[in-house]
């Protein structure tokens, strides 16, 4: 049995469900899953401040409890805060639990690189204001970011009622500009099912952030991901 920690902002009704969906179709893999809070998310210093690295490390400590093979952090927060903040998190959770982790933004990228995707779309619930903090980010890392859209909301529960229709004409807008592949970066805000749908669609590979963490979950472990792949391409990279 091959055992994953996800670490899962306090408020997230969407990424357990989704990823315990995805795991039925997987035989001797499962996931737990440990929550710290996180209730809004904005560029305030209170906001910022819900992903300083003590709790987040103190639930992958609980984690590690139940003899996980690897940890994931099942967040965006690094879009905004800078991708260095989840390699600093990773050699952090490593360190202090000796399990392999990785993170959903990490595993974008990396996903992104695999694709050969150098001009990207994204699609999120976030304000305008972090929503412009992700595409620098995603700018200064290399990436060309030439269609985004972005719901603007900031209660982090209320990303899991974007409703579905929402998220689709988001990113028919987004492939209207050509990117090379899109991301939905929002783990409470699930395209896991979308996805796929959109990529037959566009002819656009469609990375959701919870299929991307679990996905880069299951790369770490060197797990085969094959038996996913009605979720997505990604799963066939």
């Amino acid at each position: 049995m091959i055992r994953i920690g996800m670490l899962t902002p306090s408020s997230n009704t969407a990424l357990e469900p989704a990823t315990y969906g995805m795991l039925a179709h997987l035989t001797g893999i499962r996931a737990h899953f440990a929550r710290f809070p996180v209730t809004e998310i904005a560029l305030s210093p209170a906001a910022l401040g819900q992903f300083d690295t003590a709790p987040i490390l103190q639930a992958a400590e609980l984690l590690s409890h139940a003899k996980v093979d690897a940890i994931a952090w099942n967040g965006t927060s690094a879009s905004w805060l800078g991708f260095d903040r989840d390699r600093q998190l990773v050699d952090l959770i490593e360190a202090r639990t000796r399990i392999s982790a990785t993170t959903a933004i990490l595993a974008i990228n990396t996903l992104f690189a695999r694709l050969g995707a150098k001009r990207i779309g994204l699609v999120t619930p976030y304000r305008s204001d972090v929503q412009a903090r992700i595409v620098d980010n995603f700018t200064q890392a290399g990436f060309a970011c030439v269609g985004e859209r972005h719901a603007g909301l900031q209660d982090n529960f209320s990303f899991c009622a974007v409703p579905l229709g929402d998220i689709e004409a988001m990113i028919v807008a987004v492939a209207a500009e050509k990117p090379d592949a899109i991301a939905v970066v929002c783990t409470n805000m699930d395209a896991t099912k979308l996805a796929p749908k959109m990529e037959d669609r566009l002819g656009i590979p469609v990375i959701d952030s919870i299929a991307a963490t679990l996905w880069g979950a299951l790369d770490r472990l060197g797990q085969p991901k094959g038996g996913l792949t009605e979720f997505g391409r990604i799963f066939a990279t």
